[in-house]
């Protein structure tokens, strides 16, 4: 990897002043280092100087009352898979975060890291190949290799967003709190992340200058069922072949109110409204819960290698809505 300088941060006041004093990419951010440190390593990002957000104070923990759950941005995957409170009512975020990779990387890896990772595909990650994500003119995974890329939204880049926590987050609801020089702000999760037809170089809206702070997420109700459910390639901790998070709002067997999203087959969490209007109002059976799984990849436009994509997040989501509300 290249040289760089590094800082240990004191507050959010420096580290946006320091964002906003540098030229795209010279300056960057590290936490858990999961993701960074193997694109220094592999050449796809050369800062200048790195800045250490673990030395802030107050950027973790997680609390949870009538109002919700606040949650760091600096909070490890592994604390929000075992609280207490989020096993017991927001399911689907517990068990999207003990899917996350092995033990020992989500004692490291953050809230806020998990949310801004960048794709893995290996065409990006190959430091000779300069493919239209980095600046070149082609996607190499349409013509080329794309076992593992988009099969929806993809276009005119089909990487696919390497999230657990994302779909889940999305699914319950949550938003994103954002501070940058001009102050903070906070907008709705499903908003924070964008397709390569809005911007083919990023994969959220956040401005060089500004850094995740905390994700907040509504009470859930009392009625509310869910379930995270991911299909890996190996037995071993894994990325997602394809994943669903399922939210519901339950009265008996009836779905009141629906919420799916999708991971591993699009550039960003994938919200399904066709799964969703499949089940809302509906009484939960398997033959709904098999048009919900059809209807979440009607639209899917695989490549030549992906197509077996379509058919598991077919099963996936219909697996995941009789898992959740049984």
């Amino acid at each position: 990897m290249e040289k760089f300088s590094y800082v240990n941060a004191t507050s959010l006041e420096q580290v946006t002043a320091l964002l906003s004093d540098s030229g795209w990419g010279e300056v960057m951010l590290i936490a858990g280092g999961t993701d960074l440190l193997a694109e220094l390593k592999e050449y796809v990002e050369t800062p200048k100087t790195l800045i250490n957000l673990k030395t802030l104070p107050g950027m973790d923990g997680i609390e949870a009352d009538a109002s919700g759950l606040k949650i760091g941005a600096l909070t490890t995957v592994a604390d929000i898979a075992r609280h207490p409170t989020i096993q017991h009512h927001y399911t689907v975020l517990a068990q999207a975060a003990g899917s996350v990779a092995t033990p020992q990387i989500r004692n490291v890896g953050t809230l806020g890291g998990n949310l801004c990772q960048r794709p893995r595909c290996w065409y990006y990650r190959d430091e000779s190949t300069h493919c239209l994500k980095k600046g070149g003119d082609i996607c190499y995974a349409v013509d080329g290799l794309s076992k593992y890329h988009a099969i929806l939204g993809g276009d005119p880049v089909y990487i696919v967003h390497p999230s657990d926590l994302a779909p889940a987050l999305i699914a319950l609801g949550a938003s994103v709190k954002i501070i940058g020089p001009d102050g903070e702000k906070t907008m709705s999760l499903e908003d924070f992340f964008t397709l390569p037809a809005a911007n083919p170089f990023r994969e959220n809206v956040l401005e060089p200058n500004e850094i995740v702070v905390e994700v907040q997420v509504p009470p859930a109700k009392s009625n509310t069922k869910s379930f995270y459910l991911k299909a890996r390639e190996k037995g071993a901790p894994d990325f997602a072949l394809a994943s669903v998070a399922a939210v519901f709002e339950m009265d008996g067997k009836t779905c009141q109110s629906a919420s799916v999203v999708l991971g591993g087959v699009a550039p960003a969490p994938w919200r399904s409204k066709e799964a969703e209007v499949a089940l809302t109002g509906k009484m939960i059976d398997d033959n709904v819960s098999k048009q919900a799984g059809a209807d979440a990849v009607k639209d899917a436009q695989p490549l030549n290698d992906n197509a077996y994509k379509v058919t598991l997040t077919q099963n996936l989501v219909s697996r995941a809505v009789m898992m959740a509300t049984s």
